[in-house]
């Protein structure tokens, strides 16, 4: 059910996730789902700690290139975060690993000059645009086509990290 239930959110956003549909597409009943995972929250929980999981995977597999700002970019592009899950303390706990991967990929980019500023204040706020893009995205006011949706990430990531080349 959990691997239906990647599957859906990946195809679908997390607005199309629903209990009834996940059991549906995995052969079994609603019952079975709240059973296995105790209500929708706990299934969107667990999908939220398996996509830290792959997550983290993804992002150990970008190795790093002589080029700071390219992996920098590469890391953000694979980290597209959940635009309509709040997550509670153990989910936010479970993100720290990605939170610090950012950082230190930060870090490489202000060591070699690229970036100016503290770095987990500049991971923060291309975090933080990263969740207002991805909203815009799940709105589907980002583009009709994957095309034109990337486009806008990339042009929003770059002009962040632009401006945030010099001080102040």
């Amino acid at each position: 059910m959990l691997e239906v239930a990647l599957a859906m959110l990946a195809a679908e956003g997390a607005q199309g996730l629903t209990a009834r549909k996940v059991a549906s597409t995995a052969g079994t009943s609603t019952p079975a789902v709240y059973e296995l995972f105790g209500d929708k929250g706990g299934l969107v929980r667990e999908v939220f700690f398996r996509g830290f999981q792959l997550l983290g995977t993804r992002l150990g597999e970008l190795g790093e290139s002589g080029d700071p700002r390219a992996d920098l970019l590469a890391a953000i592009g694979v980290s597209r975060p959940f635009a309509d899950f709040q997550p509670g303390p153990d989910e936010v706990r479970a993100g720290g690993t990605v939170r610090e991967f950012i950082v230190g990929r930060v870090r490489r980019c202000v060591d070699a000059g690229l970036l100016a500023g503290d770095p987990a204040d500049i991971a923060h706020v291309l975090l933080a645009a990263a969740q207002g893009l991805s909203a815009q995205e799940t709105a589907g006011w980002l583009g009709t086509s994957q095309a034109s949706v990337d486009r806008r990430w990339a042009l929003g990531i770059r002009a962040m990290l632009d401006g945030l080349t010099r001080p102040g």
